[in-house]
């Protein structure tokens, strides 16, 4: 399966700024690829690219007072299934955990798993472990939460969310990665791009989160918010949370001006020299205009 990812972010830079982008394809995501898939920027600046810990392709660039648009627009080949599903997939106990995998059953600043362990011992300590005990937290999540973009904060933690019971798909996935680290399961942030691939057409792109969770020796995927397998992510970051894989992290003042995403299945018999012809032409999708 081919799908068309890509994005234009506008922002007016108010001084000597440095921003860190997290907009490129994951390291992992190893589908071949047509087109740019990494940062680009009008008027062009020069960028350094690096890997960070998480195998996070990350960039870094200087903008002055002034206008900047990155954007990206890429062909990927994905495989097309959906999100793999193991229901007998056991849970490891902590002495057998391979150990890159520790650092992700500890607290961090948006899944605030020591904060939130009483709650979910009340709600999960009956659960069988393994694959039903992460689902079950996935139910709880998906049918506790209302899911709206006016509920989102920077400051918004796991233990936030849960109060409120209100959040954006970050607030969903920090939510059950939080409770799945006070029951024992490493889980860790994902986000990416998700489009609506073999579901009804929900609107606008926009960037997705979801998490995984580390069950019968291998990570899988779980969606909090949409609690139901999909087709054709494409993973940009991962991390122990949000903080982790910032969209634009800023050393410096900036205004939002203008941002689309776009996400999009493409027919996977066209011919290489159409689709390069094709990616000349930005998508017109909508965008999302920010006042100011």
């Amino acid at each position: 399966m081919r799908i068309r990812i890509g994005y234009e972010i506008v922002i007016n830079s108010k001084a000597d700024t440095v921003l860190i982008l997290a907009l490129s394809p994951h390291t992992s995501v190893t589908g071949k690829m047509i087109g740019k898939p990494q940062v680009q920027t009008s008027p062009d600046h020069a960028m350094e690219t690096f890997i960070d810990g998480f195998g996070n392709e990350l960039t870094r660039l200087r903008a002055g007072n002034e206008v900047v648009a990155l954007w990206s627009d890429c062909i990927v080949e994905v495989d097309g299934t959906p999100d793999p599903y193991d229901w007998n997939a056991q849970q490891h106990n902590i002495a057998d955990l391979p150990f890159e995998t520790l650092q992700f059953l500890t607290p961090s600043r948006y899944c605030d798993s020591d904060l939130i362990a009483e709650e979910a011992r009340d709600l999960f300590g009956k659960v069988p472990p393994g694959w039903e005990l992460v689902q079950t937290i996935c139910n709880h999540v998906h049918n506790h939460l209302t899911f709206g973009y006016g509920f989102g904060r920077s400051t918004k933690t796991a233990t936030d969310a849960q109060r409120e019971k209100t959040g954006v798909c970050r607030d969903f996935a920090h939510l059950a990665v939080a409770f799945c680290r006070a029951m024992n399961v490493p889980a860790r942030y994902a986000s990416g791009y998700l489009g609506d691939v073999g579901v009804p057409y929900s609107g606008p792109g926009d960037f997705c989160a979801w998490f995984e969770a580390y069950l019968g020796g291998r990570w899988y995927t779980f969606d909090a918010r949409y609690n139901t397998p999909r087709i054709g992510r494409v993973l940009m970051v991962r991390g122990r949370d949000a903080a982790d894989g910032a969209m634009i992290t800023s050393f410096g003042a900036y205004d939002l001006k203008s941002f689309q995403v776009w996400t999009d299945e493409v027919d996977s018999n066209t011919p290489e020299a159409e689709l390069e012809e094709m990616l000349m032409e930005r998508p017109k999708t909508p965008a999302l205009t920010l006042a100011g």
